[in-house]
């Protein structure tokens, strides 16, 4: 079962912010809202989502301020939803980090088609520098990148979306060790707990989902007070 794509976003107007909600669910989005700046870089670390559709009129902080907050740790694709018409507005946004711009008022086939568009090139772009990895696989586990699926066994296993992102980054880097610190900045971002305690907690689900014995891991392996590593891809 592939996993949903997760949209946030952040919108201090009730009804955008529940048509864009119901227009998304209904494609088979997860959705989370933000109604402030603040909230929404406090919620981004903890859902990581694929996409951000930000408006940039927010009642705390300007919109192009959090494009550039995002972008000193991140390259999640930003949509800005916004009412601003002029040029500058969207030259500026674009500038700042912003991935594409769409005026209100906007169709509900045009946003979903922005939506897609910037997933696509999130793929593209995924671990730019990297040997373009489709998929990992040692011995019954395999990871498909492109179809965010996960099989053990050839059965299907259903990941959380940290879950996976955890998954994806330590098969990518497989066979090398990955600090606690790094997997929390990657997954959780510049705002995330030094304290290691929600990492391990998701360690524990994902050996428990995929390994024959927990206690003795095929695929998922610690090194005591460094890090995690992930069985080398064969």
């Amino acid at each position: 079962m592939s996993r949903k794509k997760t949209i946030m976003v952040v919108e201090d107007e009730n009804n955008i912010c529940k048509f864009i909600n119901a227009l998304l669910k209904t494609n088979d989005y997860t959705v989370v809202t933000a109604p402030d700046g603040n909230t929404a870089l406090t919620m981004i670390p903890s859902y990581v989502p694929d996409v951000i559709l930000l408006d940039l009129g927010l009642p705390d902080i300007d919109g192009l301020d959090i494009i550039k907050d995002i972008r000193k740790w991140s390259n999640i694709p930003i949509i800005v939803v916004s009412a601003r018409e002029h040029e500058n507005d969207k030259i500026a946004a674009l500038d700042a980090g912003a991935d594409d711009y769409i005026t209100k008022p906007f169709s509900g086939g045009e946003l979903l088609a922005r939506i897609r568009t910037s997933l696509r090139h999130k793929r593209m772009n995924l671990d730019e520098g990297l040997e373009k990895i489709k998929t990992y696989q040692s011995k019954d586990l395999k990871v498909d990148f492109e179809k965010y699926m996960v099989t053990v066994r050839e059965e299907a296993v259903h990941l959380t979306n940290i879950e996976f992102k955890i998954i994806e980054l330590l098969s990518k880097y497989s066979g090398k060790v990955l600090t606690y610190d790094y997997i929390l900045k990657e997954i959780w971002g510049p705002y995330a707990s030094e304290d290691n305690k929600t990492l391990r907690v998701n360690m524990a689900n994902l050996r428990r989902k995929l390994e024959k014995n927990p206690a003795e891991p095929e695929y998922l392996f610690t090194e005591p007070g460094v890090g995690y590593r992930m069985a080398e891809s064969e």
